[in-house]
């Protein structure tokens, strides 16, 4: 008997210690679709390639997503890096991609309106559009590439951040996903 008290404890135990992970700010406690977010310039969990830094020519990689929920008007994504030493850095801020595509190419140009009616924001380098990652030599960093599905499209205008739109993503979201990827400066020899 007391070895089945000691197991359900020990069950007790481990199931209190998980931690979620953290949700943004507008999607706590919302059920949604999970959209699966790839790259052919890495895989999951791997190095960023050169290419797609700041050290490098600082394009953005091409991503796609699994098909969205139904009635999804619009796809918008974050990038970002929390393992910045001065907190979360924000990469990349794009929203009001047709509700319809399923990718976005390699190099998206640096305008804050493309030809398509898609918006980029700014980064937390008060830039239009992607910055690549660019840590400081030391420890690893992950970079999230977050999409998410959206119930329609977003009013918003001038300088947009990840905070203005995460606000007004607020109850609009359907689906959402990310594939995150890796990078690290290396000291250099002096």
């Amino acid at each position: 008997m007391w070895k089945v008290v000691c197991l359900l404890c020990v069950v007790a135990l481990l199931t209190s210690c998980r931690r979620p992970a953290p949700a943004e700010a507008g999607t706590e406690g919302k059920d949604h679709m999970t959209l699966t977010v790839t790259t052919t310039a890495f895989k999951e969990g791997e190095t960023i390639p050169v290419k797609y830094t700041g050290d490098g020519a600082n394009v953005s990689p091409p991503l796609q997503w699994t098909t969205v929920p139904e009635h999804t008007q619009s796809i918008a994504l974050i990038c970002s890096d929390p393992d910045a030493p001065g907190g979360t850095w924000i990469h990349w801020v794009i929203f009001n991609i047709p509700g319809d595509a399923a990718r976005l190419p390699e190099a998206v140009p640096k305008q804050a309106m493309l030809p398509d009616g898609t918006q980029q924001g700014i980064n937390s380098g008060k830039a239009t559009g992607y910055d690549g990652p660019a840590p400081p030599p030391g420890p690893l960093h992950h970079y999230y590439f977050h999409v998410y599905a959206l119930d329609g499209k977003l009013a918003l205008s001038g300088k947009v951040t990840k905070d203005s739109l995460l606000k007004a993503m607020t109850g609009h979201i359907l689906g959402e996903g990310q594939v995150m990827g890796v990078y690290r400066r290396v000291k250099s020899e002096e």
